[in-house]
């Protein structure tokens, strides 16, 4: 069953409408009710794409997070194969909210890491809603320490509200695991690619994200804060998130003009959430490019090519 936004609720009433009408007529065989169902299927396409359309960066935040999106595990599932999932930090344990492994792309061998938040109750406690703690990101810097040394592309998949900000977490390091797993990505002498599929949440995303190259779907988003951390600091008021979404600049498509990122994924209309299996498509078509870009690049040039990505940052504004 479709969960709808609160944006969507009319969308959702005209698409009730046809289901409704459709079971009737599994009830009844002498009723017809073809025309009318697929008079209400026009129209909430229709619909659809004028919601879709221009969505505010409030309402990207909400198709963002929305709970039906394609997560890590789901993108790992269908791009990749012989996917080896590696546990632990060597350290102090495993966090489940990163996920990573060796694994085939397109037959070439990679290392894959990203954040999972889970797709039900038990799994997104399990997964810790995404947010990874200092052991999440010793587990990828592990990950990036075996990809340089065999020379294999790391490919991230960025989904997360932030890293994990409870006690346990700032007692074992939390802000020097960012760091250096932020370092960690400066240094791999091999092609790193990084995707954002949902939301790219401050320090815990930039983590996995400072990459050759990152591509963002078209409705996620990637910010310092959230818009009510954003909201509740600067007005003292979560609910003012709309005004907030609106400062960040936190859209694929501000982001891109800001050379943020480096390219956007087109979603279907509707979202990733309704049509999973095209965005998969064009995720993979997207990483492919992506590598393919690098390939002709030694380990000096890769390193380089990154630094200088990340210290050109702020050189053009969005009025440029």
């Amino acid at each position: 069953m479709t969960q709808y936004l609160e944006f969507e609720k009319p969308l959702a009433e005209i698409e009730g409408k046809a289901e409704e009408l459709r079971a009737l007529a599994r009830q009844s065989e002498d009723m017809d009710v073809t025309d009318e169902a697929a008079a209400l299927d026009a129209k909430a396409i229709s619909l659809l794409d004028d919601l879709y359309k221009d969505l505010t960066p409030w309402r990207k935040c909400q198709v963002a997070r929305h709970p039906e999106r394609p997560h890590c595990v789901d993108y790992i599932d269908a791009l990749f194969t012989e996917y080896t999932p590696l546990a632990g930090d060597r350290n102090f344990a495993d966090d489940h909210a990163v996920m990573g492994g060796l694994a085939r792309f397109e037959d070439r061998p990679v290392v894959v890491i990203g954040h999972e938040k889970g797709n039900d109750t038990k799994s997104r406690i399990e997964r810790n809603f995404g947010m990874a703690r200092p052991e999440g990101y010793r587990k990828a810097i592990r990950l990036m320490d075996i990809a340089h040394r065999f020379g294999l592309p790391v490919i991230t998949l960025v989904d997360t509200p932030g890293a994990y900000p409870g006690k346990g977490a700032e007692e074992r390091g939390q802000s020097e695991a960012i760091a250096r797993s932020t370092e960690k990505c400066l240094q791999i002498g091999v092609p790193l690619v990084s995707v954002v599929i949902g939301e790219g949440g401050s320090g815990g995303a930039v983590a996995f994200a400072t990459a050759n190259r990152v591509a963002m779907l078209e409705h996620s988003v990637y910010s310092v804060i959230s818009p009510e951390g954003c909201a509740s600091i600067l007005w003292k008021d979560a609910e003012k998130m709309r005004e907030a979404a609106e400062a960040l600049r936190l859209t694929a498509q501000d982001l891109k003009q800001l050379n943020v990122i480096d390219r956007i994924i087109p979603e279907s209309v509707g979202g990733a959430h309704r049509h999973p299996e095209a965005t998969m498509a064009a995720v993979s078509s997207a990483i492919a490019a992506m590598l393919q870009d690098l390939d002709s690049k030694d380990p000096a040039a890769l390193i380089s090519d990154r630094r200088n990505k990340f210290l050109d940052l702020g050189s053009k504004g969005l009025a440029a």
